[in-house]
């Protein structure tokens, strides 16, 4: 049978050129050679991440997470290179081909030779074809791998970036960055700039053919170079306005969607939509604007490229008419041209993509650069003995004007402290300094001696129980909030701090007990239920250090006898609680008070003492009623 078949072929393989038989051979041998390899890489890579991720690995550099992470696919990326090499061989075949048919088949007739070189070009063609579709689907895996191994870091920097980048927020959207450049790598974009190295090489044939051909091509190609540049140049412009107008209009947007009570009530609905459509009109317009740029420029880069094409058939058929070239060189010239252009007008049709994803590239790697990854800090015990305040002065995110000035002050195991003052004094600001949720302008804040920047963060929470001014839960289970979504918190743990709370009446009294789920910010509970269930999440794993913000704010008498209980329990445990106090009804469960105003400390010690003189000073007590709710992170 194999003779047979080996004897029907021999006729046609005996009459094909030399250059076919050896781009057939080798293209098909580096083929299985990089596919081979790109296998044994896929598992080293693999290997590579696993390493990565055990214990004890240093962490990379600010300055280079992003280069680091995309270099651990270099070898992926070397594979695309040298798929892009052999796909740019085998594009050769067409032209080739019909090189061969217009000087070898018509002069000669030769059936047996169309026939063979037929055959051949729909293999190579077909080689090719499978190479392209591995060199798509290796960068789309790549792309989905570098969001993969970066999102959670670009999540957690994003979340405490607001507590940390200048105007307590976030250039741009940092997950939407990510997705641009996992989008681009994705695309066919890299697939023209691993395409365009080999421009010369096609052009170098051509003048091979003829040095008017390749005159003619050249000039087309350094027109279409020129009109390259010229697309980035206008794009960036568009890109970087888009950009300005992005901020507001997701900052606006969210606002609105927290405040949609306020919003709906006081009729400002439309009022606020007609900013945030004209935030939202400025954004379309500039990415509008890097649409028709490059939208243009490619309709453009496409004409020429049809006008370089026929321009090389007419200089080509000159050439022939004066017996200067042959007739396949009309057409293959012609082929060669196209495909030597053809990544120009693919990149010039993917760069505002491009432009994104570089955009993107440089704010994700100024955000990871100003929040630097725990470098893998030396475990600490438990802290078990004081909070010590050292002369701390602080001020908002971003800005300059300390509202907390100098505090010092010094709690052991067991106490508790209520902090009072007029609103603006800078209460939930130094609430906010304790919990290490504002970083200290100078001075320290210690746990048993170490300050609060020798622990990693997770670690530390562990160790600390915040309630918020303004509560805030999660989509999730009730649950879920208490154990802080920890998955190995046992049931007993969470049925603990919701009983420590006074909540575990309310919850199991809720339809579904404590798999209630709830919506984004704890939509489904009374605020009342909110601020119990968030005492529970603040008391779970019996924390060192409590700190309550306002906690009574929306309890009822059985939920402020309640929270005096629970804070009464931590003392007894050998904790520490802080809570901020404007209802005198919040100091029951302390029995030390410190007075603030204007960020200073003005009283500090026993409430019993504290108090009289507040009252002899001011004529009463902080009002019993009045609440003023405190901003997250600008106001105090």
């Amino acid at each position: 049978m194999d003779v047979s078949c080996c004897a029907f072929l021999e006729p046609y393989l005996e009459h094909l050129p030399h250059w076919s038989i050896l781009v057939a051979g080798g293209s098909t041998l580096l083929g299985l050679m990089t596919l081979l390899y790109l296998l044994f890489l896929g598992r080293q890579s693999s290997k590579d991440e696993n390493d990565a991720r055990s214990p004890g690995m240093p962490a990379a550099s600010p300055r280079s997470e992003l280069r680091a992470a995309l270099s651990s696919f270099r070898g992926a990326l070397m594979g695309v290179g040298a798929f892009s090499a052999l796909i740019n061989i085998l594009a050769l075949s067409s032209a080739l081909f019909m090189l061969e048919i217009y000087d070898r088949v018509l002069p000669s007739r030769s059936i047996p030779t169309l026939v063979g070189l037929a055959v051949l070009t729909v293999l190579l063609l077909g080689i090719q074809g499978i190479l392209d579709l591995i060199r798509g689907r290796v960068l789309s895996r790549i792309g989905n791998a570098l969001n993969r191994s970066l999102s959670r870091r670009v999540y957690t920097s994003m979340m405490i970036a607001p507590l940390r980048a200048p105007n307590g927020r976030a250039v741009g959207d940092p997950i939407r960055d990510l997705d641009s450049i996992r989008v681009y790598l994705s695309g066919l974009g890299p697939t023209a700039m691993f395409d365009l190295p080999w421009m010369p090489i096609y052009l170098a044939i051509i003048f091979a053919f003829h040095p008017l051909l390749g005159t003619v091509a050249l000039g087309g190609a350094v027109f279409l170079l020129a009109l390259t540049l010229l697309t980035e140049r206008l794009t960036l412009r568009h890109t970087r306005a888009a950009a300005e107008f992005e901020g507001p209009r997701q900052a606006l947007a969210e606002t609105s969607r927290r405040n949609v009570e306020a919003v709906v009530a006081m009729g400002m609905a439309r009022r606020i939509s007609d900013q945030w459509g004209a935030a939202n009109d400025g954004y379309l317009s500039k990415h509008q604007g890097a649409s028709d740029v490059t939208g243009g420029f490619g309709a453009i880069s496409k004409v020429i490229r049809m006008m370089l094409q026929s321009s090389v058939l007419g200089v080509g058929a000159y050439l022939v008419i004066h017996q200067e070239a042959s007739p396949g060189i009309i057409i293959a010239g012609s082929i060669l041209t196209a495909r030597a252009l053809a990544p120009v007008d693919l990149a010039i049709a993917h760069w505002k993509g491009f432009a994104m994803a570089r955009q993107g590239w440089k704010r994700l790697t100024a955000l990871l650069q100003a929040l630097p990854q725990s470098d893998g800090r030396m475990p600490l015990p438990p802290p078990v003995n004081q909070l010590i305040v050292e002369n701390v002065s602080a001020a908002p995110p971003g800005g300059k004007r300390p509202v907390v000035i100098d505090a010092s002050f010094t709690l052991s195991a067991g106490e508790g402290l209520g902090i009072i003052g007029p609103s603006a004094a800078g209460k939930s600001s130094l609430a906010r300094v304790l919990v290490g949720v504002w970083q200290p302008v100078r001075g320290k804040v210690r746990l048993d001696g170490a300050s609060l920047d020798q622990w990693d963060m997770e670690t530390l929470g562990g160790h600390v129980g915040y309630l918020p001014q303004q509560v805030e839960l999660f989509a999730g289970t009730i649950a879920q909030n208490i154990a802080r979504f920890d998955p190995a918190a046992s049931s007993d743990a969470i049925i603990a701090a919701a009983e420590a709370a006074g909540a575990h009446d309310l919850i199991v009294g809720l339809p579904d007990g404590y798999n209630t789920r709830l919506g984004a910010g704890g939509l489904g509970l009374s605020a009342g239920q909110q601020q119990r269930i968030a005492l529970a999440r603040a008391l779970f794993g019996n924390p060192f250090l409590v700190v309550l913000d306002e906690p009574n704010s929306n309890l009822d008498s059985a939920g402020e006898a309640a929270l005096t209980q629970a804070m009464l329990r931590v003392r007894q445990r050998g904790g520490i609680v802080v809570v901020v106090a404007h209802r005198p009804s919040a100091l029951a469960g302390v029995d030390l008070v410190l007075t603030l105003h204007q960020g200073r400390v003005q009283l500090f010690g026993p409430k019993n003492e504290i108090l009289p003189q507040v009252v002899r000073s001011t004529g009463h007590i902080p009002p019993p009623l009045h609440v003023v709710p405190e901003g997250r992170s600008g106001s105090v």
